[in-house]
């Protein structure tokens, strides 16, 4: 068992306080065995599979053409205007002029839902994993680092500083894999407005073009997301690793030692 501080001997603790503080403790080294496997183990495989991963066929020289899926609201046909003495006699419809303004009002489309694009969400569902992924291993480096940081005192801070500049590196990257997230949501919203115009204007084609454009931008976003998934594990990888010995142990027995 683990030496109680000092602090902790000015008062007596409670047998409960004490297991709670044993509970803290034990979390601590298990986090610290966690990072240290986490580097030194999993980041380089997690490295090597997504360099894997991104010379599949679904992401490596994937045309645009192949990402397109079919919106399934079609044209509605012509409406043909005849002389009124060539038809036939009928009841007086009462036109609401709003319609003209607004565009057309779609209550049922005739062939069904509009679905997402088939081949962006299944590249969607390999990707979120591996940036949830991301994320959790940078909180658990950002701890890890955070429990390393010695007490505050005069001198000898140079590997302190070193610890501060990793575990800023660190935030960022946690940071940047929730943008991630959100990058995949915004694609949902942006498109269901531009499928919702298509709906209501179904004759332009330009709001058709304005999906496919989308799909093709979100298809070079999801391949990037990939990428920069891949390159911030070598950049967290490296830093540690460079600076292991710093991290763990920030402060050596002989100040002089810090400054070389």
């Amino acid at each position: 068992m683990d030496v109680l501080p000092s602090y902790f001997s000015i008062t007596k603790l409670s047998t409960s306080a004490q297991l709670r503080y044993e509970k803290v403790q034990e979390y601590k080294d298990s986090l610290k065995s966690k990072a240290e496997n986490l580097i030194l183990k999993e980041f380089p495989e997690t490295i090597v599979s997504l360099n894997d991963l991104l010379e599949t066929p679904a992401f490596k020289n994937r045309h645009f053409s192949e990402v397109y899926y079919d919106l399934n609201i079609p044209v509605p046909d012509p409406i043909l205007l005849k002389d009124d003495d060539d038809m036939p006699p009928k009841k007086k419809v009462k036109y609401d002029n709003s319609i003209s303004q607004d565009g057309t009002k779609v209550m049922l489309l005739p062939s069904g839902s509009v679905p997402s694009n088939k081949h962006l969400v299944e590249l969607i569902d390999i990707v979120k994993p591996r940036i949830r992924k991301l994320m959790e291993d940078s909180n658990l480096l950002k701890m890890w680092i955070s429990f390393m940081i010695p007490k505050i005192e005069d001198g000898n801070n140079f590997g302190v500083s070193i610890q501060e500049d990793t575990l800023a590196e660190v935030q960022s990257v946690e940071a940047e894999a929730a943008a991630f997230f959100d990058q995949i949501s915004r694609y949902f919203i942006s498109r269901g407005k531009l499928v919702s115009k298509v709906a209501k204007y179904p004759h332009l084609d330009d709001y058709r073009r304005a999906v496919e454009e989308l799909d093709q931008k979100e298809y070079l976003g999801l391949w990037l997301v990939m990428a920069e998934v891949r390159n911030r594990y070598c950049s967290l990888h490296d830093i540690v690793v460079k600076n292991l010995d710093k991290i763990k142990k920030p402060r050596s027995s002989n100040a002089a030692e810090s400054l070389y």
